[in-house]
């Protein structure tokens, strides 16, 4: 039992260092395209350096490295099989009775692992910087679009306001939030600051309600409170606005800017002020699913790459491996978007991509090792 514990380990090595060093190379060529894309978008605005369009990529990398993980573990274990099975000691070991499912017993486990530390410790690190990326994203490259927040139901909206200074912007807090149907929106308890160009404080708004209506928020029973003024209680005031509800919606901390962790919670606050949460059920689901997708790649990569090389073909089956990890994840895309429309439940959606990778892995590896 000593022989094939020593050669499960050895084995785990070599692959755990493959996909180490393909999860670099993929990031690294990734990196330099994402440069490459934000260059681009800053031709025309001079007054952004380089270095910042570099900061905006670097704080891209643990999302990247997430997002790519899967199919690192594909590549490196492609490339590990083959060179191992390409020397024989593949091959001696399962002449010399271990089976396949022995010796990759540590492939897998690291596999798993990998895509557990992505989850639970690389995610947080990720949303953090993710967000600030889009933050960067948003001021250097976008014009400064406005910013939102929502926490324990109530709302943040940063927004253009060009009524009493032109360049100025108004920042609005509502206690509590209300989607009541696909075009409304309504708060409670609502205070406005609006700001000048140098974020200098101009006038505060006060009000019991706000209702998003095309193109204005129209505040109700409000009271303007400026430097040395204060108007009537209970107007009606109108607040200029290019929002809609769709756009507050997909404003509202995208999946992509939340932990593992936070996930959970950003579900619940959002069912509650009304609004859908099917991206963010997905993309908890998906992360949820991805120690097990490591998995299968792990056996996927395996019943692509361990057929000898006398038998010859194996140029084309690690072709044919690649070609499977990069189908996996356009299904993935596939579902994700049925699942985000309702079309079919999240976890399903979540789910089937590694459902099937699993099943195709199993079967390559019965067939590889039975005939």
């Amino acid at each position: 039992m000593r022989v094939p514990r020593v050669l499960a380990i050895y084995v785990g090595r070599v692959f755990l260092l493959s996909t180490l060093s393909v999860l670099g190379g993929l990031i690294a060529i990734v990196a330099l395209f994402d440069v490459i894309e934000l260059t681009r978008r800053a031709a025309g605005r001079p007054d952004v350096p380089f270095g910042r369009l570099v900061e905006i990529t670097a704080l891209k990398l643990p999302f990247m490295a997430i997002e790519i993980l899967p199919f690192a573990v594909l590549v490196g274990g492609l490339v590990a099989f083959w060179r191992l099975t390409r020397s024989s000691e593949l091959i001696v070991a399962r002449a010399a009775g271990v089976s396949a499912w022995q010796f990759l017993a540590a492939p897998v486990a690291a596999g798993t692992l990998l895509g557990l530390v992505a989850i639970t410790a690389v995610s947080p690190v990720s949303a953090m910087f993710y967000a600030r990326a889009e933050r960067l994203d948003s001021t250097l490259l976008r014009g400064g679009a406005g910013t939102l927040g929502l926490s324990g139901g109530g709302l943040w909206v940063k927004q253009r306001d060009d009524a009493l200074a032109r360049g100025g912007s108004a920042i609005l807090h509502g206690e509590r939030i209300a989607a009541v149907g696909p075009d409304q929106l309504t708060l409670e308890r609502v205070s406005v600051f609006r700001l000048g160009p140098d974020d200098r404080f101009l006038e505060r708004i006060e009000a019991e309600r706000a209702v998003l209506e095309p193109r204005r928020w129209r505040l109700e029973g409000a009271a303007a409170v400026g430097a040395e003024r204060m108007g009537p209680r209970n107007a009606i005031l109108t607040l200029a606005t290019d929002l809609t509800v769709a756009r507050l919606q997909d404003g509202l901390a995208p999946p992509d800017t939340l932990s593992f962790w936070a996930l959970p919670g950003f579900v619940s606050v959002l069912e509650e002020a009304g609004f859908s949460a099917q991206r963010h059920r997905l993309r908890f689901n998906a992360l949820l699913a991805l120690p097990l997708l490591g998995g299968t790649m792990v056996l996927v990569a395996a019943g692509f790459s361990m057929r000898p090389s006398r038998r010859g073909g194996v140029g084309l089956m690690i072709g044919a491996g690649v070609a499977a990890g990069f189908s996996l994840f356009v299904l993935t895309k596939v579902v994700g978007e049925f699942g985000v429309s309702g079309a079919l439940p999240v976890m399903l959606a979540a789910w089937t991509p590694t459902g099937v990778g699993l099943m195709l892995a199993v079967a390559m590896l019965l067939h590889l090792e039975d005939g």
